[in-house]
């Protein structure tokens, strides 16, 4: 089943973000379909509408794949500040912990900075083309 995605990438837009057309690109043109091993994608809806997304992939900056980095996360600006941002974050950590030791990301907003360091990463720029890591386990 497709879902309608326009809305929330126009939205995404609207707040000067990119990266969901970058998703959708890569994703149909097979670059990136969060497919390799340790790989997902979720998205967050109320009923059919898809009101959050993100996903892991096998960090592309490093040789290790035991590093996994978390990318496209985006909450609809309507739904934030409830909890569903922290319940997918908490979502794909629990997958990632299956794969990967380390979860690295990028954010150069206050407010993903703030939202990253509230649920346990650390801002640091340890890996490379990182703002934020955390470790999993050793």
């Amino acid at each position: 089943m497709l879902y309608e995605h326009n809305y929330l990438v126009q939205e995404s837009k609207e707040e000067g973000f990119n990266f969901l057309i970058k998703l959708i690109s890569e994703y149909e043109n097979k670059i990136n379909t969060f497919n390799k091993t340790g790989e997902c994608l979720y998205g967050i809806f109320q009923g059919e509408k898809l009101i959050g997304i993100g996903g892991l992939n096998e960090d592309p900056y490093t040789e290790n794949n035991k590093i996994g980095r978390l990318r496209r996360f985006y909450i609809l600006k309507n739904y934030r500040r409830i909890g569903l941002g922290k319940l997918l974050l908490n979502q794909l950590l629990s997958y990632a912990e299956k794969n990967f030791k380390v979860v690295v990301l990028h954010t150069d907003t206050k407010q993903g900075d703030a939202f990253y360091t509230a649920n346990g990463f650390v801002k640091g720029e340890l890996f490379k083309g990182s703002s934020h890591y955390k470790v999993l386990y050793e």
